[in-house]
């Protein structure tokens, strides 16, 4: 039973938050939230931002720090990890957002989320839909013809194949995905996790690929979106969510994308835009309150 509490609370807390009513009937999700961290020996703003899925210039800027600080051990830290959720996650649904970097999915009537690392801007996460087509644990990496070759350009040669063990970067679990050569493991590297650093694949911190390969199976779905930009219209107020577009891949610019968004979702003229273009300008990647103040 302690296991599994423990293996439970890895995940970001999911907070359901109800619709506007008139709205779509779907509520609208706010996951993680605002708390205070205090900062232990040897963590880094990097390694925080891994652990709870928030850009560490984000953390330095909400608690007035310089860009790549030294954290003082004992220092009490504002973390604000809140992210929405993409709708229409169906019940046992997998689904990634490669530009938010978190992994949610849906058990039951909570909606679980995860941070993770995505592949590089060089070497991208495909997007689509997908099914889950293979689970290990403990798995070998075969290491594919074409990491080799960049390994061995940069003159480190790599063998065939890793076991399992400590220096295996897939970790101790492999969920394969029905797209060619692509992935959801754990990591051997958890200060990566909330980057774009992977070759394609989808990398979790230990305990989550745990909890998650704990709740999915062979045949459960999924799929990759690319949403650099997120609202959610709840009892609460309006939430704007802004991320680079890391692969260069919109259409129009974030202010355009922002206003026609807030069209479908008919909450334009709720919204305080300046405090919505500051947003889109500091692209923080958390949800923020952008609601024009009663």
């Amino acid at each position: 039973m302690y296991l599994r509490l423990r293996i439970v609370l890895v995940a970001l807390a999911a907070v359901l938050v109800h619709p506007i009513p008139g709205r779509s009937s779907e509520p609208s999700l706010i996951i993680g939230g605002l708390s205070t961290h205090v900062v232990e020996h040897g963590e880094t703003l990097t390694s925080l931002a891994a652990r709870f899925g928030v850009d560490a210039a984000t953390i330095a800027s909400d608690n007035h720090l310089a860009a790549g600080s030294p954290l003082e051990p004992g220092r009490e830290l504002l973390i604000d990890n809140r992210h929405i959720a993409p709708r229409s996650i169906a019940v046992g649904e997998i689904v990634i957002n490669v530009p938010q970097r978190m992994l949610f999915y849906r058990d039951g009537d909570r909606v679980l989320a995860y941070p993770v690392a995505v592949g590089r801007s060089t070497w991208r996460t495909p997007q689509g839909p997908f099914a889950v087509v293979r689970m290990d644990e403990d798995p070998t990496w075969h290491v594919p013809a074409s990491i080799r070759a960049e390994s061995a350009r940069k003159g480190r040669v790599l063998p065939l194949a890793v076991p399992p063990g400590p220096n295996n970067p897939l970790g101790r679990f492999w969920i394969g995905l029905s797209l060619a050569g692509i992935g959801i493991h754990g990591t051997v590297a958890p200060s990566s996790i909330y980057q774009t650093a992977t070759h394609g694949c989808v990398r979790l911190q230990g305990d989550s690929i745990e909890d998650l390969y704990g709740r999915v199976a062979i045949g459960t779905r999924g799929r990759i979106i690319y949403e650099p930009v997120l609202m959610a219209a709840t009892g609460q107020g309006i939430y704007l969510e802004v991320h680079r577009d890391v692969y260069r891949r919109a259409t129009t610019s974030i202010g355009p994308e922002t206003h026609e968004l807030a069209r479908r979702l008919a909450v334009d003229q709720q919204i305080d835009w300046t405090v919505a273009n500051g947003e889109i300008e500091r692209r923080a990647g958390v949800a923020r309150r952008v609601s024009i103040s009663e």
